[in-house]
């Protein structure tokens, strides 16, 4: 079991990926049919991640919440919203960056935390192909 900061990091990171997920489920079903597979990516890798986010956090004893936060809540209403007044197309992915930015930030707070190496190694990986998906859409706005 790490440390509880450590337990805390990688709890925080799990609770922002699976809001950051609520979103892109949302989104993949309200987006414009040229901008849907980009939301699908980001919406898989999401969901790849946090699944092996629980699964690191299951070998320290420390039980998830499938759920995430109220910002998953938030996420979802943000994307409805929006396509009521305008399409969800590549135009979001300022707010999508501005969203990634908070994971990426919490992959940084449990990558120096204190967790095992093998799961550090493990975070880093997950952290690298999060931030290719974005370089690979940085075109898009």
């Amino acid at each position: 079991m790490p440390p509880q900061q450590g337990a805390d990091a990688l709890h925080t990171l799990h609770t922002r990926t699976v809001d950051a997920l609520a979103g892109y489920e949302k989104m993949v079903e309200k987006a414009e049919p040229s901008f849907r597979p980009v939301a699908e990516r980001f919406r898989a890798m999401h969901e790849r991640h946090a699944g092996h986010i629980a699964r690191m956090l299951a070998g320290y004893g420390v039980s998830v919440d499938a759920e995430g936060s109220i910002m998953g809540t938030v996420n979802k209403a943000v994307v409805t919203v929006r396509s009521w007044f305008d399409e969800i197309d590549e135009d979001v992915m300022d707010n999508v960056r501005s969203g990634e930015k908070t994971v990426l930030d919490a992959f940084d707070d449990a990558i120096a935390s204190p967790v095992a190496p093998s799961d550090v190694t493990g975070l880093r990986d997950l952290r690298d192909e999060l931030a290719l998906l974005l370089s690979e859409t940085a075109h898009l706005d």
